[in-house]
């Protein structure tokens, strides 16, 4: 990453929003809240296109679905429920509804004349994919012993006690294949659109001869982002959490903060089990695909993703050698740069850079 302040210059960045930033620890759930804390997000993702950088934004969408669920439950002998691929889409549009419309409107304040949009986004799964014989991703409200024993003999369900909070069901979390949308997307972002896709990872879909369906299953949504950046040919993957950055030995009086490591050495942490399955570990996992792949990634907190771009801030994962970038994935499509708007309403345009651009690789620091 570049050091400077404005630190796009027009390089492409996949942004992985937490949906706990939509919708807090300890907050009710209302639209009121949910809307006030999306559009402080966006007012930070407008400042990074401001900056120069082209976004990709994805989000998460747990707490949502999860009440959606709830919903279901309490309302199941007066309205239909409604299966989970389902809640799925329809909390993409929700989220995406209050993204595409807050981050309009910061960009309009900033006199930026980008498109914004959302897209209803699936991601194919392998129905042998060993997941889906070893159900493991709790959903849902939570029920007695009694019921969940119900639900498993009557409805098939996969139901487990959760840390002694009652019983919950639990359903398969697959590798994400293939981003249906793909095209699409690619179009709209070469356009010059910032798109908001892949919701929650995607609903998660399988093929049938030639036919998609929808199936019950959670996407991890930072593997479906390193996916999409890697499909998309970003530069740079920013995953964001509610921690400045990954940490090794976390809550213990031992814990030092990881600033600029190579994909080797996160990959000896992660393998003396520093990083937890289900918080940072799939975030870790999924910009160490990235990098694989060319990229770099970067982990962040919410507040911090324009000094973290910039090379400041966030843990920056980097590949092990310079020659890991010779060869990269990005394609070498033009790019529309943020058009600034006049008094008159006109835009002040620059010619598109046709230069294939290079995230430059921040100051190594040596770890404690």
């Amino acid at each position: 990453m570049s050091t400077d302040k404005t630190s796009g210059d027009g390089r492409r960045v996949v942004v992985a929003l937490g949906g706990n930033a939509i919708l807090q620890p300890g907050q009710v759930g209302t639209f009121e809240e949910q809307l006030f804390n999306v559009d402080g997000a966006m007012r930070r993702i407008a400042a990074l296109v401001e900056d120069g950088w082209h976004v990709v934004l994805t989000h998460g969408n747990g707490p949502q679905v999860g009440n959606l669920l709830i919903q279901n439950a309490l309302a199941a002998k007066t309205v239909a429920p409604m299966p989970m691929d389902v809640c799925g889409a329809m909390s993409q549009g929700q989220i995406g509804y209050m993204a595409a419309q807050t981050l309009a409107n910061h960009l309009r304040k900033r006199r930026l004349d980008v498109p914004v949009v959302t897209l209803v986004t699936q991601v194919a799964v392998d129905p042998k994919d060993k997941a889906f014989a070893r159900p493991s991703k709790p959903v849902g409200p939570f029920y007695s012993e009694a019921e969940a024993r119900k639900m498993m003999l009557e409805d098939g369900l996969t139901m487990r006690e959760d840390a002694g909070r009652g019983w919950r069901r639990v359903v398969p979390s697959p590798e994400p294949r293939e981003i249906v949308e793909l095209e699409a997307i690619r179009d709209l972002v070469e356009a010059g659109v910032l798109v908001v896709c892949s919701g929650g990872g995607g609903v998660p879909v399988v093929r049938s001869r030639g036919a998609l369906s929808g199936i019950d299953a959670v996407i991890d949504k930072d593997l479906a982002a390193a996916l999409l950046a890697r499909e998309l040919g970003a530069d740079a993957l920013l995953v964001l959490t509610d921690v400045p950055k990954a940490y090794v030995h976390y809550g213990t009086p031992q814990q030092t903060a990881l600033d600029t490591v190579t994909a080797g050495e996160m990959r000896a942490y992660a393998a003396e089990g520093h990083f937890k399955a289900g918080s940072m570990g799939p975030k870790v996992e999924a910009c160490l695909r990235f990098v694989d792949a060319g990229g770099e990634s970067v982990i962040a907190s919410l507040t911090e993703v324009g000094p973290a771009l910039a090379g400041r801030a966030g843990t920056h994962i980097v590949p092990d050698a310079p020659a890991a970038r010779t060869q990269t994935p990005r394609r070498a499509a033009q790019r529309t740069p943020a058009r600034k708007k006049t008094a008159a309403g006109q835009t002040d345009e620059k010619p598109p850079d046709r230069r294939r651009t290079t995230v430059a690789r921040p100051r190594r620091e040596e770890n404690p």
